[in-house]
Formats: structure tokens, C-alpha cells, sequence
């Protein structure tokens, strides 16, 4: 039983993973800001990334750089999390 919940667990996040990666690219492209796929990545993803970003703008540093650190910390987070489901 424990096996099955731990595969659940870690495909979600492999899903949570391929879509914030999905996001990414998508930013990329401005025109797909504001289409049906770019909403649904963007209400699937910011409940991820609204954490770290909350926590990360306290810094004046990180705040003043050009791209969003958060994004690359809530993958990290998900990669560690996923490395923890691992040694179970």
C-alpha cells in the first residue's frame, strides 16, 4: 500500500515538474500569455511558485534581478521532494 501512495506521489510531482517546465517555455512566447493553455498553466503552477516568490521578494537583491528566481526554486523544492519519496 505504502508503494502505491509513494508512485502517486512522485508522478504528480513529475506532472507539477513537466508543467512549471511547460510554463516556462510558454513564457517565452508572449502571445501565449493570455490563451487557454498559458491561463491553465498559470492557475495549475501559482499555487507552487506563489510560496517561494512571497518569501524571495524579502530580499532586495533577488528582487532587483531580471529573471524569477521563484520559478527555479519551487523545481528545486519539487526535485528534493521527489529524492525524499525516493529513499522511502
Amino acid at each position: 500500500m505504502f508503494n502505491i501512495v509513494t508512485a502517486i506521489a512522485t508522478y504528480l510531482i513529475r506532472l507539477l515538474e513537466f508543467l512549471l517546465f511547460a510554463r516556462a517555455i510558454l513564457s517565452w512566447f508572449p502571445q501565449a500569455q493570455g490563451s487557454k493553455l498559458g491561463d491553465f498553466l498559470y492557475e495549475i503552477t501559482e499555487p507552487i511558485i506563489m510560496p517561494f516568490r512571497a518569501l524571495l521578494s524579502r530580499f532586495e537583491f533577488i528582487r532587483t534581478m531580471p529573471i524569477d528566481i521563484s520559478f527555479l526554486c519551487a523545481f528545486l523544492a519539487l526535485e528534493m521532494i521527489q529524492g525524499m519519496l525516493y529513499q522511502l
